[in-house]
């Protein structure tokens, strides 16, 4: 019995103890508890200067100072300027084909006085001038307009390969050069002027300035895009 007793007083001295421990782990919470309020606003509040942080990141320029490279754009002579030298090279074809028709036929042209005068279309495509190395002149004409309404045509034009555009600037500068020989021949040997020949000769004058607009501005062989501007150096 004094063995039990022993026992159980020394239960109860344990007791206290065991009451302490609880209360200090109580105590521990009630205190985390305490912080948390505190803490959950910090985390938001961080949570928000870091979306911040990487908005600003967004905005400010690259650290090494270079800007992107600026957005594409079409490069090459405009819309107007293709559809005009291929309308323009079209009706210069039609011209040729009825003055070739005219010559083999030996019909009148349409509209043109063959009188004595200045303006006299007969005398010019019936005289020996009309016939260059054995070939006349209209079939050259006719020629020549054949391949200029191809490399005239919006899709050369789009094609910016670089053989096609010599091609279309030398043909038309040998073009022009006979037209001069022509005009000579006219109003020097010939003595007079045929209309539906001098609109051939206006066509391919204006040909011969759009084209070679065309390659002073936007070279001879322009690619479907070019860059706006150049990007902005790096900072060192």
């Amino acid at each position: 019995m004094a063995k039990a007793a022993q026992r159980s007083g020394s239960q109860r001295a344990r007791a206290p103890r065991t009451g302490g421990t609880q209360g200090a782990a109580a105590a521990g919470n009630s205190a985390q508890r305490a912080r948390a309020p505190a803490n959950g606003p910090q985390g938001d509040g961080a949570r928000g200067k870091g979306a911040q942080g990487k908005g600003a990141q967004q905005a400010r320029p690259r650290r090494d100072g270079a800007t992107p490279p600026p957005a594409a754009v079409p490069a090459g002579p405009p819309a107007w300027l293709r559809w005009s030298t291929f309308a323009l090279a079209i009706l210069g074809l039609g011209v040729s084909a009825y003055l070739t028709y005219t010559h083999y036929t030996e019909s009148a042209l349409a509209g043109c006085t063959e009188t004595s005068g200045a303006i006299n279309c007969g005398k010019v495509t019936t005289s020996s001038q009309s016939i260059v190395f054995g070939i006349p002149v209209a079939v050259l004409g006719l020629a020549f307009y054949v391949f200029l309404a191809a490399i005239m045509s919006p899709y050369a034009w789009r094609s910016g390969r670089r053989e096609i555009a010599v091609a279309r600037l030398v043909s038309l500068v040998v073009g022009i050069g006979f037209v001069l020989y022509l005009l000579y021949a006219e109003l020097f040997q010939i003595g007079s002027i045929c209309l539906y020949c001098t609109s051939v000769h206006v066509i391919t004058f204006l040909l011969f300035v759009l084209t070679g607009l065309a390659a002073a501005i936007w070279g001879l062989a322009p690619g479907p895009t070019v860059p706006a501007g150049p990007a902005s150096p790096a900072r060192r």
